[in-house]
C-alpha cells in the first residue's frame, strides 16, 4: 500500500503512530577535553584490535536507571567488553573498557577508540589507561550520534533483542545477568549480516585461520 494512502486513512481514523512518552536520562556530559575524530564515521576495520568503539546506553528499572556499557570491535562487531551499573561515574566506562583488554590478552597497541565526548571518555583515568596500552583516543563531534554510529546501532540491538523485549527489570543485577547471556549469545550464536551471516566469533576464527595459513605459507617460502 502507498505511503500517502495509509497516510490518509490514519488522518481519517484519528490515529497517529507511537510516540515514546516517558523522559529518557542523559547519559554523558561532554567532557572538556576533545582529541580529534580518527574514525570521520569509517566503522570498519582490517582486523581485529584496531578500532574499538564505546557508549553508554541506559535500562529501567523498578529500582531506577541503571546504565550498560559496551566496547565493540569493528572488524567483527563482537563485543569484546561490557559493564552494568546503577551510576553514570567514570568506573563504569573504565570497567567495559578493562573487560575489553583483559578479553583480548593485553596487547591492543596501536588500536583507535574512538567514542562520543562524554565526561567518561575523557577522564584522566580513561585516558592514562588508554595511553598505558598504546591506544590512540577518538571521539565525535559534539552532539552528533552519526559520528559514533556502529556503537548506537549495538545500543539499538541490545534494547530491541533483550532489554525492551522481556522488560520488566528489577535493578542491576537482573540487567548484569541478563546483559552477560546475551552478549554470549550475540558473539557465538547470532548470525550478524555484516560478518556475512557467521557470529563475531566465527569471522575471527576465520580471519585467524588465514593468518596463520599466510604467515606458514610466507615462512615456507623463505626456507
Amino acid at each position: 500500500m502507498a505511503r500517502c494512502t495509509v497516510e490518509r486513512l490514519m488522518r481519517e481514523l484519528g490515529i497517529a503512530g507511537v510516540t515514546a512518552g516517558r523522559k529518557r536520562p542523559r547519559t554523558t556530559i561532554p567532557g572538556q577535553d576533545h582529541p580529534g575524530d580518527l574514525l570521520e564515521r569509517d566503522f570498519t576495520a582490517d582486523r581485529p584490535d584496531r578500532r574499538w568503539v564505546a557508549d553508554i546506553t541506559y535500562v529501567a528499572t523498578a529500582d531506577g536507571w541503571v546504565y550498560t556499557a559496551f566496547v565493540q570491535d569493528l572488524y567483527s562487531r563482537r563485543i569484546v567488553g561490557w559493564q552494568v551499573a546503577d551510576h553514570l561515574g567514570a568506573g563504569l566506562a573504565l570497567d567495559a573498557l578493562e573487560m575489553a583488554i583483559w578479553s583480548r590478552g593485553g596487547d591492543v597497541g596501536g588500536l583507535v577508540h574512538h567514542s562520543d565526548r562524554g565526561v567518561q571518555y575523557t577522564s584522566i583515568r580513561y585516558a592514562e589507561r588508554l595511553d598505558q596500552v598504546g591506544a590512540a583516543r577518538s571521539v565525535g563531534s559534539k552532539g552528533d550520534s552519526y559520528d559514533n554510529a556502529a556503537a548506537e546501532s549495538m545500543n539499538s540491538l541490545y534494547k530491541k533483542e533483550l532489554i525492551d523485549f522481556y522488560g520488566g527489570w528489577k535493578g542491576v543485577m537482573d540487567v548484569t545477568i541478563a546483559t552477560m547471556e546475551w552478549v554470549a549469545w550475540y558473539n557465538s550464536e547470532r548470525l550478524h549480516s555484516y560478518c556475512g551471516n557467521v557470529p563475531p566469533v566465527e569471522y575471527e576464527e576465520t580471519f585467524h585461520r588465514s593468518t596463520a595459513g599466510t604467515d606458514l605459507a610466507a615462512e615456507n617460502q623463505a626456507i
